[in-house]
């Protein structure tokens, strides 16, 4: 590990080297992107978010300063940011979404502050300080983006997996094309049925489980009204999740012997209702869910289909379907590993060894299948 001179210890230096400039003008130009990063996601935020976000873009601005400090007179023109700075530059302008703001994180968490010893130690730990900044404002995202995003990502992996596996399946017993291809649709619509109608039953079930378990209006009007004693009362709102001193406050509140309605959190009023309303959208309607989890599960296994709908036939089209499915597969997997904030290209390779795996083992089933037949 190098030592942190901080600038004087840099300034104090003789003529710097011209790899020294060239790595300084580089973290400059790379300060000043992401700075614009931040300042393109602050106009899509309102409130807390986009306040943050701009304190990011000023700290990058300190940043800079120091590398121009730095370069003084040395400070030629602008070199153009790195690769991934630009493109998420490009991202941040186009979207503003959770995907820049988890790029960001990781582009944060890879900084060369902390080896460098032209960078203060200030710098180093800002890096730091801020990849936990980003976190945080991406882990809000990740929460926003709820279940419906997952749902078209994980169905349309399993469309590929299963649709993939079925068809080099069926191409390795032998079968002509057309079987292959008559199997693969079935495959699709038996597949895509399957999981909307899975989809509908859980989103149906996790309503009703809500409504269910939603506090009910019982305990502010008839409480006063009822024979029973307050312990009976103290029970509901233990069984509601009080600790046991402010539920026993809470019924003596009920039971009218306390004047004020000190902690109405889970006695349902009308605030309640909110966030009971949020929940649902959270949760989604049933026909909702059904459509497009339907939808993703068949654009997934429409993939491994495509050679045979375009008259390929044989070894050539399951290679083809293969390749076409792998692609997919990455893609999926790199998202999915964006948005949990884990390396994307871990992920994707993961997500294809997964599908890969499954489709080789069914395609060795076919072959021992197809001997057997003939």
């Amino acid at each position: 590990m190098h030592h942190h001179h901080g600038r004087q210890g840099a300034a104090e230096r003789s003529e710097p080297s011209a790899s020294d400039v060239r790595r300084w003008e580089q973290y400059l130009a790379d300060e000043r992107a992401e700075a614009a990063v931040y300042r393109y996601l602050a106009r899509k935020r309102k409130g807390e978010e986009h306040s943050i976000l701009l304190a990011l873009a000023e700290a990058e601005g300190r940043h800079e300063q120091h590398w121009l400090d730095l370069l003084g007179e040395h400070a030629g023109t602008p070199r153009r940011p790195s690769v991934r700075n630009r493109v998420l530059g490009y991202l941040a302008k186009r979207f503003g979404s959770v995907f820049v703001l988890a790029l960001a994180q990781r582009a944060e968490g890879r900084s060369p502050y902390a080896n460098d010893d032209d960078a203060t130690a200030a710098m180093a730990a800002d890096e730091q300080i801020h990849e936990e900044v980003v976190r945080g404002l991406a882990t809000r995202g990740r929460n926003r983006l709820s279940g419906s995003f997952r749902a078209a990502v994980f169905g349309a992996n399993d469309g590929l997996v299963s649709n993939l596996a079925l068809v080099i399946g069926m191409s390795a017993t032998g079968v002509g094309s057309g079987i292959v291809l008559a199997a693969g649709v079935s495959g699709l619509l038996a597949g895509a049925l399957s999981m909307g109608a899975g989809e509908y039953v859980s989103v149906r079930s996790q309503r009703e489980l809500l409504r269910a378990s939603r506090p009910t209006q019982i305990t502010l009007k008839a409480a006063s009204q009822l024979d029973i004693d307050s312990n009976e009362l103290v029970l509901v709102y233990r069984a509601r999740g009080m600790s046991q001193e402010a539920a026993e406050h809470r019924a003596a509140e009920r039971m009218g012997i306390y004047s004020c309605d000190c902690d109405p959190s889970l006695s349902l009023q009308e605030p309640e209702v909110e966030s009971n309303r949020e929940e649902h959208e959270a949760v989604g309607t049933g026909w909702g869910a059904a459509i497009s989890s339907f939808c993703f599960f068949a654009s997934g296994a429409i993939m491994p289909v495509l050679p045979y709908i375009f008259g390929l036939e044989g070894l050539i089209a399951a290679i083809v379907a293969a390749a076409l499915v792998g692609l997919a597969l990455l893609a999926t997997g790199a998202v999915v590993g964006l948005l949990s904030g884990a390396p994307p290209i871990k992920r994707a390779l993961r997500q294809l060894g997964i599908g890969y795996g499954a489709a080789a083992v069914t395609y060795l089933l076919g072959l021992l299948f197809g001997v057997t037949v003939a």
